[in-house]
């Protein structure tokens, strides 16, 4: 027995997989850029272990849920913790794609005993295991999408293509911005849905031009499943991230493409239509894509929208174009009378039933970037805006002027997914000029057409080194030897140095570091352990966190349903995800923004004066407030030190409230200059000058922001609740004494005498937390 064991070991052991050493480089190399990938994307951990920005630690609550309660408990969920007194039903304005894949994954981890967890902390959001997970997951996301568009390069140009494309998705700064630690947002699974659908959709559509088959044949050939999973992750897309309209829009450009140029087939047809209904079905059953009525689910604003129906009319002329190949002309004109009645008939009750939904503002912002002035909201956030042309060069480097290169060669090879690859790299570059939030649409086809343009442009050269006999067609001339393919092989790679290495960040303040963009990039701060800053700090900022925990630990519970006594925090918008997530606490308002009235209310009472806006506050029995301010401590001409306000606080978004609760040119009343204070254009240049005079806006000053701001500043910097403080250009300009009459100081993350700076700087953040006393009379 024992001899039958040993034989049967000894067999097993023998047994050792062919591998060749061309798929062992590739290996090798495909595991170097992930390990490249993911090391770039997990620089912020030098900060501290966190998510970053806003909207991620929303996705944290919600995967949570999900853990918790299922899917079920989801779409049933009604927070109360946010947009009190109303509070927030998740399903209408959240997707469930990302939490609840981040919610699978870790359930199947944990059944599986592979709980992560990192080090021992006292911090409440660390030791749950579920937010560790969520920090990593855009890490591993982001670098598993390198991997797959290198499957999508080498379709599109073959193995070079693949490893050159993944070696620039990974230290592409746009898409690292959106990967890197703690980033657990939508894109973190968008991209890569977006790149695995193209490459399924290709494969589905490979043998439509060289093979005729018979329907059956054709429907149940193995590119129907390449089609279904294209349907599949196309929905999924849909049920993750709200870019999924582009993705739609652009496949059914595509397919219209092909048909003006007469590659259209019975391939494409079958593929596009079990693409779209599995598609289409999935999204149907997404709450935020579905009607406005809550109790219905049939997908009314996503079916029939109006990008929706370009996919449906599409569709239409596909199938017509096969009709008009039926031989049998009494059947191709019957046929053909069904499906343009189909049509008319369909496109009239749309139109008749009122069925047919506008594109939404954020979207039309894209197409048409002007409509963003009449949207203040939308205007204010910085990512809404367009890209200046140079940002694609501060981003890209030498893949900017690689992309046309890359556009031409892609139209020389005129194959399905060459078209495809130019439709995507000229919508993405339309996106990410227009609002330059979508870069990160432009970085796959970036990666995929620069990888190209490289491959193709050195190729020649590349032949003409080898010993043997090059082929005709690349041929050089007898100028151009092996030394002079050796000096343009060296122009490239230099010149891809200067991206990659040197950096394209040529500016010369010595406070400014430099280097590789992708590196500037990544080894930034998470959002809250810079205290939200637009500089670098050398360690970690704890003025938020402080804050955070205090009132999660010093204030009442907050209450369960309208009505009830509990903690209610009133701060602008920005701060709202940050104050349910990590203070557990209720909020007016958060990154959301899907209730303008609100916001409007929230900004109404911070421009006004202190009586008006106790009786906003107590419509919403509000019991704290919460201010951030940021300002630097600058030494006098005369000795003595002065704060000077300014560094991305509600000191720099006060224009944003007056103007969102006053209209567009409603900050003007306020201060020309800044919040409570106005310059004498002595110059006649409408701008400031150094020599013009400053004097104080009484209305300004008089505001509840004002106030709140002042007062907390005065008393951390001089120890009493009026200052002093520097002006743009230098000048001293002096506050009364700040009395404020329903606010009383329950929590300043800065205290007089011990004042923190940002490390590496001279920067102080001061996060204010005051109680709300309402008088005792009525309001």
């Amino acid at each position: 027995m024992k001899t039958q064991v040993y034989n049967i070991l000894k067999k097993a052991a023998s047994i050792r997989p062919t591998l060749s050493h061309s798929s062992m480089l590739r290996f090798t190399i495909l595991a170097l850029i992930f390990v490249i990938a993911f090391s770039v994307r997990i620089l912020p951990i030098r900060w501290g272990y966190y998510l970053s920005e806003y909207d991620p630690y929303y996705q944290y609550r919600q995967t949570k849920y999900i853990i918790k309660n299922g899917l079920l408990g989801w779409l049933s969920w009604h927070d109360y913790l946010s947009w009190y007194p109303w509070g927030n039903v998740i399903r209408k304005h959240a997707y469930p794609g990302l939490p609840l894949l981040a919610a699978t994954i870790y359930t199947i981890m944990n059944t599986l005993g592979l709980r992560f967890s990192i080090h021992p902390t006292l911090d409440p959001l660390q030791m749950d295991p579920v937010y560790d997970f969520c920090v990593i997951f855009p890490v591993i996301m982001g670098s598993i999408t390198c991997i797959v568009i290198y499957f999508l390069g080498r379709e599109l140009g073959g193995e070079a293509v693949g490893m050159l494309s993944a070696l620039f998705l990974a230290l592409d700064p746009s898409h690292i911005g959106r990967t890197s630690l703690g980033f657990f947002d939508d894109e973190t699974v968008g991209i890569l849905s977006l790149l695995l659908f193209i490459l399924f959709f290709n494969k589905s559509i490979s043998r439509g031009d060289s093979e005729s088959m018979n329907l059956k044949k054709t429907l149940f050939s193995a590119e129907t499943g390449w089609a279904v999973a294209a349907g599949l992750t196309l929905g999924y897309l849909c049920a993750s991230w709200g870019a999924s309209r582009y993705a739609v829009v652009m496949t059914a450009l595509y397919a219209l493409i092909l048909l003006v140029l007469r590659r259209s087939s019975q391939r494409l047809l079958i593929s596009y239509a079990v693409t779209f209904f599995i598609t289409i079905s999935i999204a149907s059953c997404v709450p935020r894509l579905g009607s406005r009525f809550p109790l219905d689910y049939l997908g009314t604003k996503f079916n029939f929208a109006y990008d929706t129906l370009s996919v449906y009319l599409v569709f239409f002329l596909l199938l017509f174009n096969e009709i008009m190949h039926i031989k049998d002309k009494s059947k191709r004109i019957g046929y053909s009378l069904a499906v343009i009645a189909l049509l008319a008939a369909g496109l009239l009750f749309l139109w008749w039933s009122g069925k047919i939904v506008p594109i939404g503002t954020k979207f039309i912002a894209v197409i048409y970037p002007f409509i963003r002035f009449n949207n203040p909201i939308l205007w204010s956030v910085a990512e809404h805006r367009a890209s200046a042309w140079g940002t694609f060069y501060y981003n890209f480097g030498i893949n900017t002027f690689l992309l046309p290169v890359g556009l031409y060669f892609a139209a020389l090879m005129a194959t399905n997914l060459s078209i495809f690859t130019i439709i995507y790299g000229l919508t993405s570059a339309f996106s990410a000029s227009s609002m330059i939030r979508l870069n990160i649409l432009m970085s796959a086809p970036m990666s995929l057409l620069s990888a190209l343009a490289v491959v193709r442009l050195l190729k020649p050269f590349m032949l003409s080194l080898r010993e043997t006999e090059t082929p005709r067609k690349y041929r050089v001339r007898r100028t151009f030897r092996k030394e002079t393919s050796m000096i343009v092989i060296s122009l490239v790679f230099i010149l891809l140095l200067l991206t990659y290495v040197i950096g394209t960040d040529f500016m010369i303040s010595p406070d400014r570091r430099r280097g590789p963009r992708f590196c500037l990039q990544a080894y930034v701060p998470t959002t809250i352990s810079s205290a939200g800053l637009s500089v670098r700090p050398r360690d970690t900022v704890k003025d938020w966190l402080n804050a955070l925990t205090w009132i999660r630990l010093n204030t009442p519970p907050s209450p369960t349903k309208p009505g009830d006594a509990g903690t209610v925090i009133a701060s602008w918008w920005d701060y709202g995800y940050w104050i349910t997530a990590i203070a557990n606490r209720t909020s007016l308002a958060d990154n959301g923004t899907w209730n303008t009235t609100q916001i409007q209310q929230i900004g109404r009472m911070f421009m006004s004066n202190e009586e008006e806006a106790i009786k906003i506050l107590k419509r919403y029995n509000v019991t704290h407030v919460l201010v951030f301010t940021v300002f630097q401590v600058i030494e006098g001409p005369y000795g003595g030190f002065y704060p000077y306000l300014g560094g991305g606080g509600d000191e720099s978004k006060w224009q944003w409230m007056a103007r969102i609760a006053f209209g567009p040119d409603g900050d003007e009343p306020f201060g020309n200059l800044t919040l409570g204070f106005d310059y004498i254009d002595i110059n006649n240049n409408h701008m400031y000058d150094r020599d013009d005079r400053i004097i104080a806006n009484e209305r300004g000053q008089n505001t509840t922001l004002f106030k709140l701001m002042y007062y907390a500043v005065g008393t951390v910097v001089q120890g009493k609740p009026y200052s002093y403080i520097v002006m743009p250009g230098g000048k001293i300009m002096t506050i009364a004494s700040i009395h404020l009459k329903y606010f009383e100081k329950s929590y300043f993350s800065q205290e007089y005498g011990s004042i923190t700076f940002v490390p590496g700087t001279r920067y102080v953040a001061l996060v204010c937390i005051y109680k709300v006393n309402y008088p005792s009379n009525d309001l």
